[in-house]
């Protein structure tokens, strides 16, 4: 069997996202446009400092979690990588390819020469990843159209080379990924590598579902990453969602979890808190019933944090 279809460490299952089934496990995958598998919830560790980051991924690690988001933006890279060989130092048989790192080029230089160098950065300060990437994301739609296409060719590059194997996109509009769709639709008619979009990566809780982008996702076969599926924590009393946590005897953070996964996303919780960690990745002995999902259909459209969807330069 090839390496993209086997199964990896402790992964139960490859599941097709979207297709109603819904992940049974932290050690279910889905199965990417690429081809690689990505495990179903994700460790975010958006301003995490440096320091932090090899305890903290360990103890995720530890917990089931086999997934890592990173960002060269983030400054903590090699945090991560660091404990990802602590962890796999511990449990003597996990191996890198039972671990899924991510990361993405720096939304604030966005070039085809600087995606380049982001890629050859990451893994300069990252030995522990052998060489490749599991997952590169352009961070935002940002620099333009020209620095936009140039820093996805980039990233084709180097899926070309062997040092990435799955790429994406984060916080995309539907303009944005239609400008995307046409230059990759133009490179294939004339005989040139466009790339897979595997992923995009977006603000995404039952306060911002996003019904456009994720139709236009769902429909071409990109698999959504929820960052911010928390909320960031400003709706943990929240009076839509204290009924339902005490209706399952789960906590509130529990119950968005839960809805991010049986909308087909792979969530992204971050924290420093090493009890939430464990908490948020026990998930999967409950399930919100269509009811539940109903009140949780807010029709709302209120980011959180910035919102690049929305940008037009």
């Amino acid at each position: 069997m090839s390496e993209k279809g086997e199964k990896r460490g402790e992964r139960e299952e490859s599941l097709a996202f979207g297709k109603g089934k819904t992940p049974e496990s932290i050690g279910s995958t889905y199965r990417l446009k690429s081809g690689y598998e990505i495990p179903v919830v994700g460790f975010g560790v958006y301003q995490t400092p440096a320091a932090d980051c090899a305890d903290l991924v360990n103890h995720a690690l530890g917990a089931g979690y086999r997934h890592i988001d990173s960002a060269r933006a983030y400054r903590n890279e090699a945090g991560c990588a660091s404990g990802l060989v602590a962890s796999a130092a511990k449990q003597a048989n996990l191996k890198r390819a039972d671990l899924f790192f991510t990361t993405k080029v720096h939304p604030r230089a966005m070039s085809y020469a600087s995606a380049r160098a982001d890629v050859e950065a990451t893994l300069a300060s990252c030995p522990e990843l052998e060489g490749y990437v599991d997952l590169y994301l352009l961070h935002a739609p940002y620099g333009g159209k020209l620095a936009r296409l140039g820093s996805w060719q980039a990233l084709v590059e180097a899926v070309m080379e062997g040092k990435v194997r799955s790429i994406g996109v984060s916080n995309y509009g539907v303009h944005h990924l239609e400008e995307l769709e046409e230059w990759m639709r133009i490179r294939e008619e004339r005989g040139m590598d466009g790339g897979v979009l595997s992923v995009n990566q977006v603000e995404l809780h039952p306060w911002l579902a996003r019904d456009d982008i994720v139709k236009w996702c769902r429909d071409r076969g990109v698999l959504l990453e929820a960052y911010s599926p928390l909320v960031r924590a400003t709706k943990n009393d929240d009076p839509l969602l204290v009924p339902l946590a005490k209706k399952h005897n789960k906590t509130t953070a529990q119950i968005l979890l839960r809805w991010s996964l049986q909308k087909g996303f792979v969530p992204l919780p971050k924290t420093v808190s090493k009890a939430r960690i464990e908490e948020n990745a026990s998930v999967f002995d409950f399930e919100l019933d269509g009811d539940d999902m109903a009140k949780l259909n807010t029709g709302a459209y209120a980011p959180c944090t910035w919102d690049p969807t929305v940008s037009r330069d």
